[in-house]
């Protein structure tokens, strides 16, 4: 089968032809049709992901595809399309736990679900739940068309907030105003992000996956009562936050790592999957595949991720 490894820390993966996994006791064996790129699989490449992993190994983190074989009391067939969350996706052929499938609804391609479940959870657990976002309230979105913060755009925009997206340039702002954003702000042209911010009403909610100087003027204009969500650092570094700032104003900082809720409520990531599932199937949610790219070209796939240049997920067809 082939699969894309990383053979060193710090290099590209590379594609190469491996003997087809045997799936051991109690273990699905899928053909995977799709994967996702996230940041973590940039971070792991390098080595400076919170879990690391030493090479050689495979990158990606979710996928979907069909079920070759399962094991009987699982709940699941051969030829089943499920959406599949384990590391390693990045190949033609997975062994994973009964667990780490689930059933796609009806209507959503391989390349909708490849990208789905990172994205969207992590949106959906962050806003619903350490945020609770209410209808009527503001939310400001950071590196907002990128694969995780165009999902909280559209998320938002479900759930009755006021959205304001701030990206790079008129293209990703316009695909930001078609997954639901009331405003947006252009990252590019050198504005005040803060006074931009201010001068919509302020903030109640932000949603910060981008991190340095925007994320800190994203801080200073929430309002009273405000909540900042920590999603991740795609500009490079940690944003200093005034603290001073947290405590006149009744702030909440949030850290989320959605992985981690895995150990620290898997209730909760299993009930928000399962919401975001019947969004999708009641027409709430319609994700957009950023760029698709066949396995050959995953160093180029990295690339692109790199350097910011795609808008929405990338996904690598197997």
């Amino acid at each position: 089968m082939r699969i894309a490894l990383v053979e060193q820390l710090g290099g590209d993966p590379v594609l190469r032809t491996l003997s087809a996994p045997q799936p051991g006791p109690g273990m699905v064996l899928v053909r995977m049709r799709a994967a996702a790129l996230n940041f973590a699989d940039l971070l792991k490449a390098r080595g400076e992901y919170q879990e690391r992993q030493d090479p050689p190994f495979a990158p990606g983190l979710e996928g979907a595809g069909e079920v070759v074989s399962a094991p009987v009391g699982s709940g699941l067939r051969p030829g089943d399309r499920v959406a599949v969350l384990a590391a390693g996706t990045m190949a033609e052929l997975v062994a994973v736990p009964p667990a780490a499938c689930t059933p796609l609804p009806a209507g959503m391609g391989f390349e909708q679900a490849a990208g789905f479940q990172i994205a969207y959870g992590t949106s959906h657990l962050a806003l619903a739940g350490r945020a609770a976002l209410r209808a009527g309230e503001t939310l400001a979105v950071l590196g907002a068309a990128g694969g995780v913060g165009l999902t909280a755009v559209e998320i938002g925009h479900a759930m009755g907030a006021r959205v304001i997206g701030v990206a790079r340039g008129p293209d990703r702002l316009e695909v930001v105003r078609k997954a639901g954003a009331d405003h947006v702000i252009d990252s590019a042209d050198g504005a005040d992000l803060k006074t931009g911010l201010r001068e919509l009403g302020g903030v109640d909610v932000v949603y910060d996956a981008v991190g340095d100087s925007a994320g800190e003027a994203a801080f200073r204009a929430l309002n009273p009562g405000g909540r900042f969500l920590v999603i991740g650092f795609a500009g490079g570094r940690p944003p200093v936050l005034p603290l001073n700032h947290a405590l006149v104003k009744n702030i909440a900082i949030h850290g989320f790592y959605w992985g981690g809720h895995a150990k620290l409520d898997p209730r909760a990531l299993s009930d928000s999957m399962a919401a975001l599932f019947r969004m999708f199937g009641d027409g709430r949610l319609a994700p957009v595949v950023g760029q698709t790219l066949p396995l050959e070209r995953i160093a180029e796939a990295f690339e692109l991720l790199r350097t910011r240049r795609s808008v929405g997920k990338i996904v690598i067809t197997l």
